[in-house]
């Protein structure tokens, strides 16, 4: 018999493009424009892998304020307001209120500020509703919070919540705290002296033994000089803002946390890329992350984890992350990726050559012939050559590039490639490795592996060209990738715009597709589309098929610079910078692929993640490309 009952496994995944949230890796806090939280799905208070707090309202003699605006930056917001309830009868309002938020790791600290411009002091009684309530990230991701039971007891500075590992606590200076079950209300009488102001200020704690990141020290980035160009001045100073306020420390170091809600933790893939980015403004957070991610690379085969020995992971969580909606079940340490491996192998020779000294080389040497062993003996499970990916479990990612939804490696009539999977761009970030870890070899006194690597690359760049190029509609370009049977996948995608730079194609080659993706069937006025607008299986919003992501454009606009294509660099860098004017600064993790002939501003992806990582570190390259001559 079904059970009506049953509390639900997934509903609809929470909106975001109408939320504001205030952050300091590894703690977040979602709300509304004016400061409430409860309002909306997203709303909450979330510390590494949980939710907290779902509401937090905010009072003045019982009624809401009335928002006058809104000033913020990544790690605190100001919410200003008016009380009319304790004004006076004329038009302008004369007690105002400003609601300020600060969040610090594992901390939330509100300070409510009453000014009173009338010529007579007034009482505001004012109060501060915490909604507690402790739900895994995934769950609330998935659209069901499933809440766990909580205990309370009083403390000397006020009230604690737990749930026997994660615990809560409350403390409201000069308050009454009240409890009814899992709501506490603050409650403050204040007195305001004529032209003068009295604040109430409410502070959370939130703390959790098992979380698997940490804040990281100060790590300050270096800054991008200056441009010339107001609207890309502005860009770099949120993003940079952003790309401090999301770094993280796992026991090795910082990196950026790939981005906020969803993935506040460790990404392989996502964590390489901005590093690389970043490179010219830090070289601690690529030691960082070259180090985190190196001790936690794979040493045995596992099929529930796709562990195997050399693999760089994919994401780290406190538990099993599902999505129920999907399918999907991740566990813990979870190393399904295939491009995470070459990737790091990238960013050490990278980061070597920006300033890494060799002694540090030398000690993740270890590491390094461990990923290049991945790449040989694991990366090509059937002797092709190819490195190829399929999801053993039935409950892992289907896709494992970073395109990864499941529908998003598609033909050119729309249908969607069976596995095994041979990614176009990661061929190329193998051949990038193979190279670098050749150069890498050879500077630690190892030139008959420095041979082998060398000779390893061009096989690749023999076979790729062989099987991957298609010829359709009088146009000759790379196809996204090779399905279980080896036929090429036809459609015309962004992949390709990451072969450049990396030596797998020719220069001629490389001029072709760079010629290609400046086309405006890629490039819509706002950035590069994941896939070509004339595609079968094109849709503006896409997740990865006609969306664009503006840390995908940024990838090819730095490949397309260490090709020489200056001029197609400096196309796509100028839409991205129009793109993130129209969005504050704050570019989104992807929004729609509509074009600019379409729409007067960008529009957005709605659960679209911000701020992200690897989108905030696409101002390093565009700022370069911008201010090349």
């Amino acid at each position: 018999m079904r059970d009506d009952t049953a509390a639900p496994t997934h509903g609809r995944q929470p909106l975001l493009n109408d939320a504001l949230v205030v952050l300091t890796a590894p703690t977040q806090a979602w709300s509304d424009a004016a400061g409430d939280l409860g309002g909306a799905a997203i709303h909450g208070i979330f510390h590494g892998d949980w939710r907290y707090v779902h509401g937090l309202a905010l009072r003045v003699a019982g009624e809401p304020i009335e928002a006058t605006g809104t000033a913020r930056s990544a790690d605190r917001a100001s919410f200003h307001g008016v009380a009319r309830a304790i004004d006076d009868d004329t038009p302008d309002p004369r007690v105002l209120v400003e609601r300020r938020r600060e969040v610090a790791p594992g901390a939330l600290v509100e300070r409510v500020r009453i000014a009173d411009g009338l010529a007579h002091p007034v009482e505001a009684e004012v109060e501060l509703a915490v909604d507690a309530s402790f739900a895994e990230l995934s769950s609330v991701k998935s659209g069901a919070p499933r809440p766990v039971a909580l205990t309370w007891r009083e403390t000397q500075t006020g009230l604690e919540a737990t749930d026997g590992t994660r615990t809560l606590a409350i403390a409201a200076p000069g308050a009454e705290l009240a409890r009814d079950g899992d709501r506490v209300v603050a409650r403050w009488r204040l007195h305001v002296p004529a032209a003068g102001a009295a604040e109430a200020v409410l502070e959370l704690r939130l703390a959790d033994p098992t979380t698997v990141v940490g804040a990281a020290s100060a790590a300050p980035l270096g800054q991008l000089p200056p441009s010339g160009d107001a609207a890309l001045a502005r860009w770099a100073a949120r993003a940079l803002e952003d790309l401090q306020a999301l770094l993280l420390d796992a026991g090795q170091g910082p990196f950026a946390a790939a981005g906020a809600p969803w993935f506040m933790t460790l990404f392989g893939r996502d964590t390489l890329i901005t590093a690389r980015m970043l490179l010219p403004l830090s070289l601690e957070v690529a030691e960082g992350t070259l180090r985190t991610l190196a001790a936690r690379q794979g040493t045995t085969t596992d099929a529930t984890t796709a562990e195997q020995p050399g693999k760089i992971l994919h994401e780290i969580r406190q538990s099993t992350f599902t999505m129920p909606g999907e399918g999907i079940s991740l566990p813990p340490v979870y190393y399904g990726t295939i491009d995470a491996t070459p990737l790091w192998i990238v960013l050490l020779h990278e980061a070597w050559q920006a300033g890494l000294p060799l002694d540090v080389v030398q000690e993740l040497r270890p590491a390094l012939e461990a990923a290049l062993g991945w790449l040989r003996d694991h990366g090509s499970p059937d002797g092709s050559g190819f490195l190829k990916y399929i999801d053993e479990t039935g409950t892992g990612l289907a896709n494992q590039g970073w395109k990864d939804s499941g529908d998003s490696i598609r033909f050119a009539d729309g249908r969607i490639a069976d596995g095994p999977i041979a990614l176009c761009e990661v061929q190329a970030q193998a051949c990038q490795a193979a190279e670098g870890g050749a150069a890498l070899l050879e500077a630690l006194g190892d030139a008959a592996g420095a041979q082998e690597w060398r000779g390893w690359a061009e096989r690749m760049r023999e076979r790729f060209r062989a099987a991957f190029w298609v010829e359709r509609g009088g146009e000759r370009f790379p196809a996204i990738a090779l399905d279980g049977s080896g036929t090429p996948v036809d459609a015309k995608t962004s992949n390709m715009g990451q072969l450049l730079g990396t030596s797998l194609l020719s220069a001629e080659e490389e001029a072709a597709v760079a010629r290609l993706l400046v086309d405006e069937r890629f490039a819509s006025g706002w950035g590069l589309r994941t896939m070509a607008s004339d595609e079968g299986g094109y849709w503006p919003l896409s997740y990865h098929c006609g969306s664009v992501w503006p840390h995908d454009t940024g990838v090819v606009i730095e490949g397309m610079l260490r090709a020489g294509l200056t001029a197609e660099a400096r196309t796509l860098s100028a839409q991205l910078v129009r793109t993130a004017d129209a969005f504050d600064g704050r570019l989104p993790e992807l929004f729609a692929g509509f074009g600019a002939d379409e729409a007067a501003t960008p529009v957005a992806y709605p659960a679209s993640c911000r701020p992200q990582a690897w989108s905030a570190a696409a101002v390093v390259p565009v700022h370069r490309a911008l201010a090349a001559r």
